[in-house]
């Protein structure tokens, strides 16, 4: 099994950035493809960001495509979401998740608890 901990949200005014960290537990974290979703009030949980086991592909919701970024550390059992020129529109709980299937969908095995991000314009 594998145990997920978001961190790294929090409130930034509109054009900032923040970087989200997602630690993983277990001995075979290389082996899962790891996903970014988020959850805003009302609205249905959507990936945003996916990433293959070694890193070789990866996915983008359009809305955020050239402003975040996912990444893996392997070694440090930690999947990353770099966000910058954030919007209001960004403003959410996000999630990680982990799972052996490719691609990523809201059915993944493993979900952390999620970390808020809030947007001010």
């Amino acid at each position: 099994q594998v145990q997920l901990v978001e961190s790294g949200g929090g409130l930034v005014q509109a054009g900032g950035s923040l970087r989200l960290s997602c630690a993983a537990s277990g001995r075979t974290f290389s082996a899962y493809n790891m996903g970014w979703f988020r959850q805003a009030p009302g609205k249905e949980r959507e990936l945003v960001a996916a990433m293959t086991t070694r890193g070789i592909g990866t996915y983008y919701i359009d809305s955020v495509k050239g402003r975040f970024t996912i990444s893996r550390d392997n070694a440090k059992n930690t999947v990353y979401l770099q966000m910058n020129s954030l919007k209001p529109e960004d403003t959410a709980v996000y999630y990680c998740s982990a799972d052996l299937l490719w691609p990523v969908r809201s059915t993944s095995r493993y979900w952390g608890q999620g970390t808020q991000v809030t947007v001010s314009s």
